[in-house]
């Protein structure tokens, strides 16, 4: 069961990361990740009153509240990373934290995976790296953007190991999952006010309007997320951190054939390669 959690989870933060792409060509950044979380807390919250999530509340949800903090932060690096470029180094690099850290959290705590699962947690990092499309050549990467993106990467690899420790049961889940959120919609509130603070847009050319009439993509892009760190942390709870953390970080391999079936974008043949690499990689974790 831990790879269908996990490859869920890649399933669906790759389907978000898509959305949240198209969503950003027409409506600031800061604005669709503040909206779409805001949405997902007021689902989580009918959630959390429904199932008595409320009662499962103790210590471990100072691992969400951490998750919460981290989030946005990781993401506002990466962000700017990206606008630095080329994009090409730095959508893998980034990718590649959300196996790092948890992959080192399994192994000291004593995780051994077989040698199958070593082959394929290679042979799918490999496949991680090429779908993102890496740079072949041009120009260095700068020292900014390199240090930028691997703050990003540390920081996405930290909330999927804190997520995991945050609950061990499904209406634990639900309430980590809450709080996490609204530490994001927190985080998100203060980094947007400061952005409009100097000078920066909050709304897009369209106003109002322009938000009302993405609701229903600015709340799939929210609850996607949130259900791919509710499927993770089940993933890493029913088996091997290490497992878990490789088969879940196959989210670009999603965004690219999402961007592949939907806007027609063709993919280079090293992201071809890659995709290939990832199953396989797939493949041999399943068996192992």
């Amino acid at each position: 069961m831990t790879a269908v959690f996990a490859l869920t989870t890649s399933f669906l933060w790759g389907l978000a990361d898509f959305g949240g792409g198209l969503l950003t060509r027409r409506i600031p950044a800061l604005t669709v990740v503040l909206v779409s979380q805001l949405l997902a807390v007021g689902a989580l919250g009918a959630i959390v009153v429904a199932t008595g999530g409320w009662t499962e509340a103790g210590p471990q949800l100072w691992y969400a509240a951490a998750a919460g903090v981290v989030g946005p932060a990781a993401m506002l690096a990466f962000y700017k990373a990206l606008a630095l470029g080329p994009m090409g180094v730095v959508s893998p690099l980034g990718a590649l934290g959300g196996v790092a850290v948890p992959l080192g959290v399994g192994l000291v705590l004593g995780e051994r995976p077989g040698v199958l699962q070593f082959a394929g947690i290679a042979v799918a990092v490999a496949g991680v790296v090429l779908a993102g499309g890496p740079s072949m050549g041009g120009a260095p990467v700068q020292r900014q953007t390199l240090l930028l993106t691997l703050v990003a990467a540390f920081g996405f690899g930290s909330v999927m190991a804190l997520i995991a420790e945050a609950s061990h049961n499904l209406t634990g889940l639900f309430l980590a999952l809450f709080v996490q959120r609204v530490c994001n919609v927190v985080v998100g509130a203060g980094t947007l006010f400061a952005s409009v603070r100097r000078g920066n847009p909050a709304l897009p050319e369209g106003g109002w309007s322009t938000i009302r009439a993405a609701l229903p993509a600015l709340a799939f892009v929210g609850l996607a997320d949130v259900a791919a760190n509710g499927t993770y942390s089940i993933a890493a709870n029913s088996g091997p951190v290490t497992v878990a953390a490789v088969l879940a970080s196959l989210y670009p391999v999603v965004t690219s054939l999402a961007a592949r079936g939907f806007l027609s974008e063709r993919l280079r043949s090293v992201q071809a390669a890659g995709a290939g690499l990832a199953l396989v990689g797939t493949v041999l974790l399943a068996a192992g």
